[in-house]
C-alpha cells in the first residue's frame, strides 16, 4: 500500500543532516500531516531491523507460555508486566469502554528506568519493571529500543517545536524527565479468539493520551484503522522499515487542537486468515508528569491540566474492572 497526502512518509535523515533550509522544509511538511491526519511514517530513523526482530521473537516465547506461567507477572493497565487478554478495553476520551467487548489482545508492558529523585514521582511513574524469567534477554533488549526510540523523539520534538514557530528546544525542554510505555501488543489469531463480538477490536477506537506514539507494526488483514475528518474509517499505510507516528492528546491540548490526536483502531482477528498473528511495538511517549499543559494558542476551549494527572485518568479508564 503507497503513502497518501494526509499520512506522508518523511526521511529524518533531511532533518537530522540537513542544512537550516531543508530542516525548515521537514518542519513544514511535518506541520501539514500533524493538521491533516494526526499521522505520518518516519524513515532514516536508524533504529535496526534486526533488533525489532529479536524483541519480537523473545516476546513470542513468553507469550506462548501457559496463562498460569504468565500470570506471575501480571499487572493493571498502567503497570508494569503482563495484560491478560480481557483486562483492557479502550475508548474515546468521554465515552465509557465496553467490559464487555474487551481489546483482543495481550501485552507486555515496559517502562523508563530513570528516577527524578521525588519519591511519589518515581512510585507512580518509574516503578521497576517486571521482567519474565524465562526471557532474561528481553530485559537488554527493549532497555536498547527504549534508548534509541527516544532519540528518534526528541528529533521530532525538536522539529515539531520549528514547525509551530517555537524555539527549536522547546517541547524537548518538557520531556527530559517523562516517563514512557513500550507496549509490546500479541494479537492473537481468528483461530484462537473465535469470533469476535459485535463491536469488538483487537484494539477499539481510541486516542493516545501523551504527546507522540511510536509505533513498529507488522501489516496484516486485521490491522491498523486511522478516522478521517468526514467519519470515515481508514486502512493506515505501510511502509517496511518506517515507523508509524501519530499525536497524542497532550500534543493536541498543547497546540489547540492545531494537531489532531485522532480516533483510531485496531482491526479483529480476519476470518479470511484464520491464522493471522501480529506483534506491534508501540512506546507512548509523554510529558514530564509535572508538567502543566495549557494550550499555546488563544481561543481554544481546554482547561490547562497536570499531564500525570490526565495520564492516569485514561488509564483507569481503560482497565477492565
Amino acid at each position: 500500500m503507497t503513502t497518501t497526502p494526509d499520512f506522508p512518509l518523511l526521511d529524518l535523515g533531511r532533518w537530522r543532516d540537513g542544512t537550516g533550509d531543508q530542516r525548515y522544509r521537514f518542519a513544514r511538511e511535518l506541520d501539514v500531516a500533524l493538521r491533516q491526519s494526526g499521522f505520518l511514517l518516519v524513515g532514516g530513523h536508524g533504529i535496526s531491523a534486526g533488533l525489532r526482530a529479536a524483541i519480537r521473537a523473545a516476546a513470542a516465547r513468553f507469550f506462548a507460555l501457559p496463562a498460569g506461567t504468565k500470570a506471575a507477572y501480571a499487572t493493571p493497565v498502567g503497570g508494569r508486566g503482563w495484560i491478560a487478554p480481557g483486562s483492557e478495553a479502550n475508548a474515546y476520551y468521554g465515552e465509557a469502554a465496553d467490559a464487555a467487548r474487551a481489546d483482543l489482545k495481550e501485552s507486555l508492558t515496559i517502562g523508563r528506568t530513570f528516577a527524578t529523585g521525588d519519591e511519589d514521582i518515581d512510585r507512580t511513574w518509574f516503578a521497576p519493571n517486571v521482567w519474565p524469567a524465562q526471557c532474561p534477554e528481553l530485559a537488554a533488549l527493549c532497555e536498547r529500543y527504549t534508548d534509541e526510540v527516544r532519540g528518534l523523539y526528541a528529533d521530532l520534538l525538536r522539529a515539531c517545536a520549528v514547525a509551530f514557530g517555537l524555539p527549536e528546544p522547546w517541547f524537548a525542554e518538557r520531556v527530559c524527565s517523562s516517563p514512557h510505555t513500550l507496549n509490546i501488543n500479541r494479537y492473537p489469531p481468528h483461530s484462537e479468539t473465535g469470533t469476535p463480538l459485535d463491536g469488538q477490536f483487537r484494539v477499539a477506537p481510541h486516542t493516545d493520551w501523551g504527546v507522540l506514539t511510536i509505533l513498529d507494526r507488522q501489516p496484516g488483514y486485521g490491522g491498523l484503522q486511522v478516522q478521517d475528518r468526514a467519519g470515515r474509517w481508514m486502512n493506515a499505510p505501510y511502509e517496511p522499515d518506517a515507523f508509524t507516528v501519530n499525536v497524542g492528546d497532550l500534543l493536541a491540548r498543547w497546540t489547540g487542537d492545531r494537531w489532531r490526536s485522532t480516533r483510531h483502531r485496531v482491526l479483529p482477528p480476519p476470518a479470511e486468515a484464520p491464522d493471522e498473528e501480529l506483534i506491534s511495538l508501540i512506546v507512548f511517549l509523554e510529558a514530564d508528569v509535572d508538567t502543566v499543559v495549557e494550550p499555546l494558542v488563544a481561543g481554544t476551549a481546554y482547561a490547562p491540566i497536570v499531564a500525570g494527572t490526565y495520564l492516569l485518568e485514561r488509564a483507569n479508564a481503560a482497565t477492565v474492572a
